[in-house]
């Protein structure tokens, strides 16, 4: 069975191609040697799945061996190219139930130093639906940085799996893991960036909407990693990005700097105001994120002080809707970005969130 659908892939719709992650530093050995990757359906069937746009434009993007630290080490092409095949990979596995064991005999080490209900299951349900082993690893199954350097455990990790997701407190750990591995590394959260959310985020709103460009996304919260990498990404697909933020929870400098050369560079439009109406006004998406990460616990008298007002609520919506269509997404649905599998966010949904939870109308 397994044959016979590969070499119908081969004669229908794929060229063979291989989809695989690369270091700056080395060279990376996950390979995915199989005829699916590159996802040559028709620019109809591509526009039939709310793409507008394929792969016949972005063909030749090669992603081969590349890690995935964060988004601002992307083109607009990449990017796109990373989209269009995780929308594909869906529409395949979900819907029509195609079994595409593309990484069978690879297996992924996922490193935790910070717990997670959905990037644990998306993770590795979506690498077993591709055929591979994924193996969780905390804190308390390795010695990253305690009796075992991170230069140590990349070099053994390299020697027994062909790729690393790592959800990290510090951005400079998947920067050594990246350093000293010669297979990629995936970064599943850190305190800088959060890519593989965004990846996801973006894939819902253009499946909603049919297309990303012109699209205007306001964010209405804290100044996180999760917003570092909506920065580093909206003006690279042409999105609009309004963000409004408590004085004294902007994003980093240094970030807002490189968002705002890339919103010159792509001609969009990058508002940063503290002022939740302001940011609200007109646009299409609204996003926000809890207020009290892992690690702030002792701030949360604080920070639910501070956010007072920054909350999305129907207040928000309403005076959207004499305007632009607008759609209030709630985030963290990113199973079929870098995990390729699947929970797409209900789109008419919207999230009421607080400081300590959320809850669905």
């Amino acid at each position: 069975m397994k044959a016979a659908l590969s070499d119908e892939l081969n004669t229908q719709h794929y060229a063979p191609v291989e989809f695989t992650f690369r270091s700056a530093m080395s060279t990376k050995l996950f390979t995915a040697n199989t005829p699916v990757f590159r996802c040559l359906k028709t620019f109809h069937n591509a526009q039939a799945r709310g793409f507008r746009g394929g792969a016949a434009s972005l063909g030749s993007v090669n992603l081969k061996g590349r890690s995935f630290l964060t988004l601002k080490d992307f083109s607009s092409d990449e990017i796109k190219k990373l989209i269009w095949v995780s929308g594909d990979l869906k529409q395949r596995i979900k819907h029509e139930k195609q079994y595409l064991p593309l990484l069978q005999g690879k297996s992924i080490a996922m490193i935790f130093e910070k717990r997670s209900t959905r990037t644990r299951m998306s993770t590795e349900t979506g690498f077993a639906l591709l055929g591979g082993h994924p193996c969780f690893l905390t804190s308390q199954d390795i010695h990253l940085g305690v009796n075992e350097s991170g230069k140590d455990t990349a070099r053994v990790l390299s020697g027994l799996c062909d790729i690393v997701l790592a959800r990290v407190y510090s951005h400079s750990t998947l920067k050594e893991l990246d350093k000293e591995a010669s297979i990629p590394i995936i970064n599943g959260l850190s305190d800088l960036y959060h890519p593989i959310q965004i990846l996801a985020d973006f894939l819902t709103i253009q499946e909603h909407y049919g297309s990303l460009s012109g699209l205007t996304v306001s964010w209405i919260g804290d100044g996180n990693n999760v917003l570092h990498s909506f920065m580093m990404t909206a003006a690279k697909l042409g999105v609009h990005l309004k963000i409004a933020t408590p004085q004294g929870y902007e994003p980093e400098k240094s970030v807002i700097q490189e968002a705002q050369r890339l919103s010159k560079l792509h001609g969009t439009q990058l508002l940063l105001t503290s002022d939740p109406m302001e940011a609200a006004h007109g646009s299409n998406v609204l996003v926000t994120d809890t207020w009290v990460s892992m690690g702030q616990e002792e701030e949360k008298k604080k920070r639910l002080k501070d956010f007072h007002g920054y909350q999305i609520t129907m207040q928000e919506v309403w005076p959207n809707q004499t305007g632009p269509s607008c759609t209030v997404y709630p985030g963290k649905w990113r199973r079929w970005t870098m995990r390729f599998s699947t929970h797409p966010a209900p789109s008419s949904s919207l999230r009421l969130r607080t400081g300590s939870g959320q809850s669905w109308v």
